[in-house]
């Protein structure tokens, strides 16, 4: 059973995938997601980072019911997801909502956007299509537009008619529509300008402050993570490297790539900038993965223990930490 304050819980969490190799040359097994633990408390926001194709999406897919987990264990709401009926994965899917990287992608275009809002009220509550819970419905979706920063005149308007920072205020309020615990946001700010992405962060805080919802944000810029998270996790090949409190993270970064991911996020005060460390050597294959440590093809540390061996994600300065060498790498 998880603690009271933990909405969501991860152990062990993997998503292994079959793909063809060829004519004639069978099939191999892409470790996609591999043993990712962590935990995270209702109103706290929990930052996932790491360059493309490192699992972040994956997860998301993972935590969101999309996709089932190859092995681990996942808790949403005290509910054990591996034990749980069909009718308890129905009661339990509307606790968990995302918003995705591309707001015009994810939305209907052929819907006005008040139907569009209302429909997980008529797929996940009881309201039946009655003239009364109709005006009901259309009052909760006026309601949400306002909180989202919309006008009333945009319940009638097709996505087409609104920018892109719009957009994304219609996909957040309509996940936010059924009031969930957990929200998990993959990108949500990549495909929209430097101005209009702080508009949309802060819109994320305030709904946070206002509705306690818990946040999965999925995201490879830092300079985001750094305005919006409590804790971070750090993937790297599927697995986590690095894990802790964003304080801890970015105040002392002790993992050789996430030093690499903070060196290259951009500052504008001398102080702030740190000096760059350009990674060397190939990205690892999800084919034919290295042994040992999967970032071994490119960490300038790297031993032969580290090629042999695979790193155990365990405590160490306040994070988890996933290094052989780690006390002995110059900070």
């Amino acid at each position: 059973m998880s603690e009271p304050n933990i909405i969501l819980e991860a152990k062990g969490l993997s998503r292994h995938y079959q793909v063809s190799r060829g004519f004639f040359q069978g099939h191999a097994t892409v470790k996609a997601l591999n043993n990712v633990s962590f935990q995270l408390q209702a109103g706290k926001t929990l930052a996932v980072v790491g360059e493309s194709g490192c699992g972040k999406s994956t997860l998301a897919r993972q935590l969101t019911l999309i996709e089932e987990p190859t092995a681990g264990e996942l808790n949403i709401a005290g509910v054990a997801i591996a034990k749980a009926d069909a009718a308890a994965l129905k009661a339990l899917r509307p606790k968990v909502q995302m918003v995705f990287q591309n707001p015009f992608a994810s939305l209907n275009p052929r819907k006005q956007v008040g139907a569009m809002l209302a429909e997980p009220l008529q797929l996940n509550t009881t309201l039946s299509a009655s003239e009364r819970e109709q005006r009901v419905r259309e009052q909760r979706v006026r309601e949400m537009l306002q909180i989202v920063g919309l006008r009333p005149e945009h319940y009638h308007r097709y996505p087409h008619m609104f920018s892109g920072g719009q957009r994304q205020r219609i996909a957040i309020a309509r996940a936010m529509m059924l009031k969930p615990a957990v929200l998990v946001a993959d990108e949500p700010t990549s495909a929209l300008d430097v101005s209009i992405q702080a508009q949309i962060l802060n819109l994320f805080m305030d709904l946070q402050d206002e509705l306690g919802t818990a946040y999965v944000f999925v995201s490879h810029n830092l300079a985001v993570v750094e305005h919006i998270a409590d804790d971070v996790m750090v993937m790297y090949f599927g697995s986590t490297v690095e894990y802790g409190a964003k304080e801890t993270i970015f105040q002392q970064p002790l993992h050789p790539y996430t030093k690499a991911l903070m060196s290259a996020t951009p500052a504008i005060r001398q102080e702030d900038r740190r000096a760059k460390i350009k990674l060397t050597g190939e990205l690892p294959s999800p084919l034919n993965p290295p042994t040992g440590c999967a970032f071994n093809t490119r960490c300038p540390h790297a031993n032969e223990r580290c090629r042999s061996e695979v790193p155990v994600l365990r405590p160490l300065a306040n994070r988890m930490i996933a290094c052989h060498h780690i006390e002995t790498i110059p900070q």
